[in-house]
């Protein structure tokens, strides 16, 4: 009988010896995967006696250059792993698939190599909580059936999470497809939002990408919680709606944890030399140059090029513009990287040369979060993806809103009429924009009232976001409960 106890306690010493691990499982694209990375360096910041396993996907499509900034955080922190999971053979008729709906199918076939992958982990450490992007949705049923306590990591704002958590309730009040609504619609916890700003994913409920997002929404609900990388003080009417329960009517809403801003420091791994853009930077006057960036993905027709161009050389305020080849099928469906640009052919002639005192354009790819933080930049416009509106604000960038692509016009509607961190540019039905409007309103941004109140907003949301991520902040008092409501657990 001693025996048998003896054998009992050594097998529970070694349980409570066993290292607390989280697992993490970001969707491949550089937007995703840096913010998932950042929440496993911040989880370490709490519990530096934590164990951190990232999963990392091989996607078919573009996803952004994420290897130097992995191999970097791979070489820095010990306590970060990052796990392969084994490639996936998809079926001969993916080159039909719809850009979207591969984001949700490279995760559903790899659940087989995810629920080995769990269960080698769960028996070698105490496996604490496994976070997961949406589009990896598909392994929300390997983890609850694991018994894992499975967690959504929302990598876009709580606005946009009020109305994802909503779409179940969307699906059964309106009952037509959503391109057909021609109104607005209320959400609790955002502004009254017009159908045709919702992403297009939503458009028609007979696709099959609108039922995995409702799907997702569906599961998402079922989590044991949501991280939202934002935070209380820049969105607060969203989290109250969120905690007050109001996006899921019929059910219960799980916990949602405001932890950000999360964004990734400066030196991540990118060449370390000084890009061109930074030595030109350093001899403009301050808050004077206008940041043209559109993400990793942002790309515009020639046409538009054109009437960019145009646009910026009117205004006459000091610009530097990020610019890429319009976009071809292949690119559009994320199978191939851009090429270079030639921008002799791509803008109007004489333009470099008539400009070249008062702008600056690069090729393809800008060090955003320095160029955001110089002091001689005054505005941004932006695409209005999350991260990059997320970074204007930490370094106090007013910003044109001008959205391209996925929840980018919905993340215009909160940030200029909620937030009040940009001003927006009026398009045509197509998402023109013309010379005249751009002219116009970079003036509004730079020079008038209108664009001081945002400066002064943006201002003020710089401040909130740096007390938000101190000791008593709460951003942080919001991820040390969940930490240690582990420990109860």
């Amino acid at each position: 009988m001693t025996h048998h106890f003896d054998l009992f306690s050594y097998h529970i010493h070694i349980l409570s010896s066993m290292a607390d691990t989280i697992v993490l499982y970001p969707s491949p694209g550089i937007g995703h995967l840096i913010s998932m990375v950042e929440l496993g360096k911040l989880l370490l910041k709490h519990r530096p006696s934590f164990s951190i396993t990232i999963f990392i996907t091989t996607a078919p499509y573009t996803t952004g250059v994420t290897a130097p900034y992995i191999n970097h955080v791979a070489s820095t922190t010990s306590s970060i792993t990052f796990h392969q999971l084994s490639t996936v053979e998809l079926p001969p008729t993916s080159a039909a698939i719809p850009f979207e709906e591969l984001l949700f199918e490279i995760p559903r076939l790899n659940n087989p190599y995810l629920h080995k992958a769990l269960q080698n982990i769960s028996q070698k450490s105490n496996l604490l909580a496994f976070f997961i992007d949406f589009f990896c949705n598909a392994a929300f049923e390997v983890s609850s059936k694991l018994g894992i306590p499975t967690y959504y990591f929302y990598t876009s704002g709580a606005s946009a999470l009020c109305v994802f958590l909503h779409i179940p309730t969307l699906h059964e009040t309106i009952t037509k497809n959503i391109k057909d609504v021609h109104d607005y619609i209320k959400i609790p916890g955002t502004p009254p939002i017009y159908s045709q700003d919702l992403p297009k994913v939503l458009f028609d409920r007979e696709s099959r990408i609108y039922k995995l997002f409702l799907e997702t929404a569906v599961q998402m609900g079922k989590s044991s919680g949501i991280l939202v990388n934002s935070f209380e003080a820049l969105e607060s009417r969203a989290v109250k709606a969120l905690s007050d329960g109001l996006c899921i009517p019929n059910a219960p809403t799980p916990p949602v944890h405001c932890i950000g801003p999360l964004i990734a420091s400066k030196d991540n791994g990118s060449n370390n030399d000084e890009h061109e853009c930074l030595s030109w930077l350093n001899l403009q006057p301050s808050k004077s140059v206008v940041f043209l960036c559109f993400g990793s993905m942002g790309s515009f027709t020639a046409e538009q090029l054109q009437e960019m161009a145009a646009g910026l050389e009117n205004s006459g305020h000091r610009f530097l513009w990020v610019v890429r080849n319009p976009p071809t099928d292949d690119e559009t469906k994320g199978n191939s990287a851009p090429a270079e640009p030639d921008l002799d052919a791509l803008l109007p002639e004489g333009f470099l040369e008539r400009t070249k005192d008062k702008g600056l354009v690069v090729k393809s790819w800008a060090p955003q979060l320095e160029v955001l933080n110089h002091d001689s930049i005054g505005g941004m416009v932006t695409h209005c993806g999350w991260n990059s509106a997320l970074e204007a604000i930490c370094a106090g960038v007013p910003m044109l809103a001008w959205p391209l692509y996925a929840e980018q016009r919905m993340n215009k509607v909160f940030m200029v009429e909620e937030l009040k961190v940009a001003l927006g540019l009026a398009e045509s039905t197509n998402g023109f924009v013309t010379v005249a409007e751009l002219d116009k309103q970079v003036r509004e941004l730079m020079d008038s009232d209108n664009g001081k109140a945002v400066k002064d907003q943006v201002t003020v949301m710089r401040n909130c976001a740096k007390a938000a991520i101190q000791d008593d902040g709460s951003s942080c008092v919001a991820l040390e409960k969940l930490i240690e409501s582990w420990a109860k657990g």
